[in-house]
């Protein structure tokens, strides 16, 4: 028997056991999930770095992460000074990560963190620099909504390959996964929803590798907490064709990450 099968390790994180992931997590009134899907992140057979951004949440959220990070060394929380909104709690997120990977990751239960190691394949056997988990491919479960949301993904999704010429089926994912240099590097400006046209309109641009695999969704409702809206679809259509039409600076370089003892001496950011 396979000595990482025996041992109860999943056999696909076997080359992934020697790198660092980067789990950047926005968080916003998310209270009713929070603790669930911390642990199922934690729970990943991998070195996770979990930066949790609270995005000026007044449900009790920032309370709990201040307790769950005491609890959890994996977890670094960081503060914003109000609610600036998705995209600006992403480029916080984001510009703290020391990992070689950083995967995106919503504060509530519509994706698996099981499925890491489906996003990082490409990554780590060098064939992407990006890497996006597409809810439309594969036979993965899928849960049933709303109709005109899946007609308003499919319509963005058409305008962004058509202002970017590459062909993906889930622009608006939130499953997206990078080499940390290589996200650390793109110069992001979208505060709110808009992170997911402007950061594919400029990963296409950049002309970096993107690959596409198919995850399992599990979507919640308004009455469980879904917040985008038809505004911020109309945001993302100037998204793309602002970001497709814009000057766009080559690929900056990031500063290295700190070594692991510098980042021990690191205080939690929680005031």
């Amino acid at each position: 028997m396979d000595q990482d099968c025996a041992a109860g390790q999943k056999p696909r994180y076997r080359e992934q056991s020697r790198m660092k992931l980067s789990v950047v997590m926005p968080i916003y009134n998310e209270r009713a999930t929070l603790r669930a899907i911390v642990a199922r992140v934690l729970a990943v057979p991998l070195e996770i770095e979990l930066i949790c951004v609270d995005d000026g949440s007044r449900d009790g959220s920032r309370e709990l992460l201040a307790a769950m990070a005491a609890e959890h060394p994996q977890m670094r929380v960081v503060l914003q000074p109000h609610n600036m909104g998705k995209g600006a709690a992403l480029r916080r997120g984001i510009q703290e990560a020391t990992g070689n990977y950083v995967i995106i990751q919503d504060a509530d239960l519509e994706y698996d963190p099981d499925e890491y190691s489906i996003l990082l394949e490409p990554l780590i056997e060098n064939k992407a620099d990006v890497v996006y988990g597409s809810r439309f491919m594969g036979g993965r479960p899928h849960r049933v909504l709303y109709f005109w949301h899946s007609v308003g993904n499919w319509l963005l999704t058409l305008l962004s390959n058509c202002v970017t010429n590459i062909n993906l089926t889930d622009m608006e994912t939130c499953y997206k996964a990078f080499r940390r240099e290589v996200i650390q590097g793109i110069p992001l400006e979208e505060n709110r929803f808009g992170f997911e046209p402007e950061v594919t309109t400029k990963v296409a641009r950049l002309r970096l590798r993107i690959y596409e695999v198919g995850i399992s969704y599990s979507g919640r409702t308004y009455e469980e907490g879904k917040k985008i809206s038809w505004k911020d679809g109309l945001r993302a259509i100037w998204c793309l064709l602002k970001y497709s039409m814009t000057d766009l600076p080559p690929l900056a370089q990031p500063a290295p990450a700190p070594p692991p003892e510098a980042q021990l001496k690191q205080e939690r950011n929680l005031g």
